[in-house]
């Protein structure tokens, strides 16, 4: 055996010389990585060998690029990524990937330089550098068309899609299957085979035939582009991988698409989408992390689960840990709701295409309802409340519990801002007490605010943690205080919206600029699609607010035809001269005069509070860092990832002292709702960004 360096060697297998990359935890491709591998196959290449074998130790191939390098400083010259590709395209013998694990983003562009590939059924393969706000910068939007034609590699650039090894197999990504647990004697039988069958090296680069089949077609893409479209709503990266795949297909040259490649790489790895969503999958696992609490702390198990409500959320909740094959069950006060829930979450599931029907009925069995809750929850690991925002049902509902459930069960609220320590107090083990909020639908929602009460065990809340990634949530861990951390910021957004409007702006304006700035819809056609109706009650209604004037006049949203809209038969909304003319009448009874208001200020009155409640909400340590809250505002409330989240984008525009100066103009003209939060006049004094907020 030959040591190329700390994490390659090269040893060989008869007339197969194999080099077997090691560089936990996932072999990325840092500069150690990519020298061992030019090192590797030049040694080879010099050797007798008639075939060389790629693979990796570890679970899995080589797993992408190493994101940590993307914008760093240079470090010692090591060999880039396109000499080690040169190296294996153009070997005098046979190369041959050996794939476990995943092929991802540059470890798929590196297999797609060797002549051959051999994978395990479990490895996937694709470049999912999409989601990072990149194309493949490495040859892949140039070979992969060559491989599984136009269309088939537009979806899976543009999506980052994992294709399993067998679809690869029949898309011509992999030219065998090996068994499970013997990818090197596959690898190495598949390298003797080429070597006996004088197999040709394939170079996937001056393969054009795919690519013919879509030159002069320009109405492949137009029509890719338009089935998208909402998709890709705001994105930079989707139409750059686009792009590319057109040079490939119109380009006279290999390198001459790869031309295209890199010229558009480097434009989105200088932009700040790329720089947002580079943040972005950084700040979700640093999310995981919580200090003070280690991460091999011993967890409770979770064996069988509770829920208290059987509506909309109740059910949600109940889906998420069936769906992992924990049984739950659902504890309501009459048979008529339970029974009304227990057949939406059956619909829910015989709707939904994601599961066999076999596993879907798996699923619907795990759920089962009851009437009492001194039977069902006698024997729960983990209860979740999911009833009516009321402090008096909550605290009634866990002095129950308290006395129901055995030791050491979690009890947790949905509560989406009651004090949860108030819950807490009435129980006996307020160390058990937890917030668990879900969002609506909670079945579909990623976002999981974990919410630590004062007394919170440390167990308790890593338990929650982890709970949450096995159930498919994106969890982010926050304090007690009135909304948590997203409804808190959401309640700065939605006050200044219907100030705008009382002062100028129609409802329109504000969702066209919200809207533009990335969020899937503004707060007034949000309020439409959720029911105006949500909370108001009809004999207290006096006319007092806008929306008061529009339910009782029964404009209650989208299901009844028209809110702060109107609507047609297909739910398209119009701007509504009645709202127009009830907003006109609210200013002139206020004895204020219209104004006109630009997009610019509507934007500003509407974001520049939430990050200065944000502020707030880290100076209270009701956070644990900046980007928390970026991770809870993508996730929960649309904020566009290619933005980053609130505290990134503050950054953006120009830090803190951009932020302050606004808050303290806006203060001047309007107030103090806008005023300053100290630890921002704090961060400007010391010259420091939000991104220094980290706990």
């Amino acid at each position: 055996m030959t040591e190329i360096n700390s994490v390659t060697t090269l040893t060989h297998d008869g007339d197969v010389a194999v080099i077997t990359l090691n560089s936990p935890p996932v072999n990325a491709l840092s500069g150690n990585v990519r020298q061992g591998l030019y090192d590797g196959f030049k040694a080879a290449g010099a050797s007798d060998a008639k075939a060389i074998v790629l693979i990796c130790e570890g679970r899995t191939f080589i797993a992408g690029a190493d994101i940590s390098e993307f914008g760093a400083a240079a470090g010692t010259p090591t060999a880039s990524l396109f000499d080690v590709q040169d190296m294996m395209e153009n070997a005098k013998v046979p190369v041959v990937a050996a794939i476990h694990g995943t092929a991802l983003g540059g470890g798929l562009e590196v297999a797609l330089c060797a002549h051959y590939r051999v994978a395990v059924p479990s490895a996937r393969l694709g470049l999912p550098e999409v989601a990072l706000g990149l194309l493949p910068g490495a040859g892949g939007t140039q070979r992969l068309p060559r491989v599984v034609g136009v269309e088939t590699a537009l979806e899976m650039m543009t999506s980052g899609r994992h294709v399993p090894a067998p679809e690869a197999a029949k898309l011509g990504l992999v030219d065998e299957l090996a068994e499970e647990g013997k990818l090197k004697e596959a690898a190495l039988a598949f390298a003797n085979k080429c070597v006996a069958e004088n197999k040709p090296l394939v170079k996937i680069s001056e393969n054009n035939t795919k690519l013919e089949a879509a030159r002069g077609k320009p109405e492949i893409f137009a029509a890719f582009r338009k089935a998208n479209a909402r998709k890709f709503r705001g994105f930079a990266a989707p139409e750059a991988n686009i792009k590319c795949i057109e040079a490939a297909v119109n380009s006279a040259s290999f390198d001459e698409g790869l031309k295209a490649e890199r010229k558009l790489f480097g434009e989105l790895m200088m932009g700040s989408q790329s720089a947002a969503q580079r943040y972005y999958f950084f700040a979700e696992r640093q999310a995981q992390k919580i200090p003070g609490i280690a991460d091999d702390i011993p967890l409770r198990p979770i064996k069988k689960v509770g829920v208290i409500g059987a509506g909309t959320m109740g059910g949600g909740i109940a889906m998420n840990f069936a769906n992992v094959g924990i049984p739950v069950v659902i504890v309501e006060q009459q048979q008529a709701p339970l029974d009304k829930g227990l057949a939406t979450i059956r619909s829910n599931y015989e709707r939904s295409r994601t599961a066999k029907p076999e596993e879907t009925a798996k699923r619907i069995s795990l759920i089962t309802g009851s009437l009492s809750m001194e039977e069902a929850f006698a024997d729960v690991d983990l209860v979740i409340e999911a009833v009516f925002e009321r402090m008096d049902i909550k605290k009634d509902i866990f002095t129950k519990l308290d006395a129901i459930c055995k030791p050491g069960a979690i009890l947790a609220t949905n509560t989406s801002g009651l004090n949860i320590d108030e819950i807490a107090s009435v129980t006996k083990r307020p160390q058990d007490v937890i917030g668990l909020h879900f969002f609506s639908p909670a079945n579909v929602m990623k976002l999981l605010e974990i919410v630590r009460a004062d007394h919170t065990a440390d167990d308790v809340i890593m338990t929650s943690m982890k709970l949450s990634k096995q159930i498919g949530k994106i969890a982010a861990l926050v304090g007690v205080c009135p909304g948590f951390v997203g409804n808190r910021i959401l309640g700065q957004r939605q006050r200044e919206a219907q100030k705008l409007v009382l002062e100028g702006a129609m409802p329109w304006d504000v969702d066209r600029v919200l809207y533009d700035f990335g969020f899937p819809m503004g707060p007034f056609a949000m309020s439409d699609l959720a029911g105006l109706d949500i909370g108001w009650v009809k004999e207290k209604s006096n006319g007092e607010t806008i929306r008061d004037v529009l339910c009782e006049a029964d404009r209650r949203g989208q299901k009844t035809g028209a809110g702060y809209y109107d609507y047609d038969e297909n739910r398209n909304a119009q701007p509504s001269a009645f709202t127009e003319k009830v907003i006109h009448d609210f200013i002139v009874k206020s004895g204020a005069n219209p104004r006109k208001i630009d997009d610019e200020e509507i934007l500003e009155r509407c974001i520049y509070p939430m990050i200065n409640e944000a502020v707030k909400i880290l100076e209270e340590g009701k956070a644990i860092r900046a980007s928390d809250i970026d991770v809870v505002w993508v996730n929960g409330y649309g904020w566009p990832v290619y933005r980053g989240g609130p505290m990134f984008y503050g950054d953006l525009i120009g830090g803190p002292a951009v932020v302050l100066k606004k808050m303290q103009e806006f203060e001047a003209k309007m107030g103090d709702q806008f005023k300053p939060a100290a630890l921002l006049e704090k961060l400007v004094a010391e010259g420091k960004k939000f991104s220094d907020l980290k706990g």
